[in-house]
Formats: structure tokens, sequence, C-alpha cells
């Protein structure tokens, strides 16, 4: 397979409709009692994004040559996780922040309560998907593994953890092992969710092959948050879509406050080169993972 920028284009426009699509199908409609609530979770899931996560879960199925109807559920439970995750976020007793993707925070386009609520709901509906779609795989074994995974990296030893060590680190100088593990918290651990759900969806992936995957997947969930740390000093709100410097003017540790922007510049293509280097077992069938991780530490929102 080769991969060329206008083909990576036209796949990830593929992807992202086939999963907007998707996630119409599971949410609420907006019409639906409570209504203020189902509202909301509906604007924060489908509000305009990259769809990163789903774009993983579907390329890491192409690579492995899985049916993508096979895994859209996989692809609507990570990013709905996600989005549930940057609504808790937001919220002023944490970033306290006013803008996300271009839009109101949730918060803001409704009121705190009803954000936490449809944050609430949108975890469990994320579960609800991976139980229920019957799509998947009907390897019970390997169903149950995805949810044990999915739980497993956005609770207190993943996502959620890592948020709360950036919320105990504001104002704190972290060395460079302590910053990195806690973005590979925070940030990392639902992308290696998102490499793994498609891995499991694979009948016959061999265990080697699963740990290079997941190797791949800790190497760009790190560099993704780098990137992200540097943008926050060279992007612009509006091509960023969240306010820029607000990591700075909270005080919070970043890669380049720590390492410097050169530095952590290097380290961004260090962890690619790792990230390519994990995928060396596979031929050119893993292309689009090679060029996904090259797009993660060139892209510029």
């Amino acid at each position: 397979m080769k991969i060329s920028e206008s083909v990576f284009e036209s796949l990830v426009a593929q992807f992202q409709q086939r999963v907007d699509t998707a996630l119409d199908h599971w949410l609420p409609p907006s019409s639906c009692h409570p209504v203020r609530l189902h509202q909301a979770m509906r604007y924060a899931v489908l509000a305009p994004g990259k769809r990163v996560r789903p774009i993983l879960v579907y390329a890491t199925a192409s690579a492995l040559g899985i049916d993508l109807e096979k895994v859209d559920g996989a692809a609507c439970a990570v990013e709905i996780i996600h989005a549930y995750s940057l609504i808790h976020d937001d919220l002023p007793a944490m970033d306290d922040d006013d803008l996300r993707r271009g839009r109101p925070t949730c918060h803001r386009q409704f009121d705190e309560a009803t954000a936490i609520l449809a944050g609430d709901a949108l975890q469990a509906l994320a579960f609800y998907i991976i139980s229920h779609d019957p799509k998947m795989t009907q390897n019970a074994p390997a169903r149950l593994r995805m949810m044990e995974n999915l739980a497993l990296f956005s609770g207190s030893r993943g996502m959620a953890g890592g948020q709360a060590i950036d919320l105990a680190s504001v104002g704190k100088t972290l060395n460079i092992a302590e910053l990195e593990t806690m973005h590979i918290h925070k940030t990392g651990a639902l992308i290696r969710t998102c490499i793994q759900l498609a891995a499991l969806s694979s009948e016959k992936l061999a265990d080697s092959e699963f740990k290079a995957l997941d190797s791949y997947a800790k190497c760009i969930g790190l560099s993704f948050q780098v990137q992200d740390d540097i943008l926050d000093v060279t992007g612009d709100t509006a091509t960023l879509g969240k306010t820029q410097g607000a990591d700075s003017a909270r005080n919070k540790p970043t890669f380049p406050s720590i390492i410097g922007l050169q530095a952590s510049q290097e380290k961004a293509i260090e962890l690619h080169q790792q990230a390519l280097q994990s995928l060396s077992i596979f031929a050119e069938e893993a292309d689009i993972l090679r060029y996904i991780s090259a797009w993660f530490v060139q892209r510029t929102h």
C-alpha cells in the first residue's frame, strides 16, 4: 500500500464520515427525554473534530485486513470516551476552558450540571456500545478483553489518573520522566486502547504482532502529546480550535517548558522513528499506520 498525502486525506475523510454516521446512530436523539441532556451529549460528541482516535481504530483494522463494520463500535466507543473526558477537563473545577473545537465548551453552551451529567452518560454509553454492537467480533473473550482494556485505560490507571497528575502538577517543576509518565496516562492510554481494540477484532493476529502494534501505540501516544505541547507555543487559537497558550497561562508543565522548544521537536521526531521501528515486522499493509505517525508530529492543529 503506497500512501500519498492525497490518498491519506481521502482515507481520513472516509473514516471521519463513517464514524460520524455511526455516532449519530448510537447517540440518543436530541428530541428524546431528557432533551437537554441528550442535546448536550450530541453537542459534545458531534462537534467538528479530527476524530483522531476513530481514525486509529479504522487504520489499524485496514492494516490487519479487518472489515471496517467490525470496528465501528470500537471507533465510536473511543471517540465517546474522549468526548466525555473533554467535557470534564474543560469544567471550571479542572482546566476552566471556554473554547473547544472552535465552539463554546459544553458547560458554557449549557450549564455545569448538564455538562457533568453529559460526561457521565457518555462514559456509560461507550461500554454499552462495546457490549451490544452486533457487528463486532462474536468472540466473547475478545470482546470482554476490549471492555477490560477500555475500562483500565480510561480510569485511574489511565486517562483519569493522568488528568489527576496534571491537575496536581500545576505550578510545580517536573522532570522529563515525570512529565512523560503523566502524558502516557492522560493521552497515551486511550490512544493505546484504539490500537488494541482494533487488534482484538482480528481472528488471526499473532501475539508478536499485537505486541508490536502496542509498542507503536505507546510511541505515537506520547508523540501526539509532545506535538500538542509544541502547538500550545507555536500555534494560534483560530487554527487550534482551543485557546493558544492556555497551558503556559496556567503554569502547567509541558515539554517545551521543561526541555525547550527545539528539544521537544527533536523528541517528537525520535518517537516517530521508534514508532516506525515497532512496525518493522509488518510489510506495506501497515503503511497507513506509518503515515499516521508522521502526521502526528507534523500536524498544525
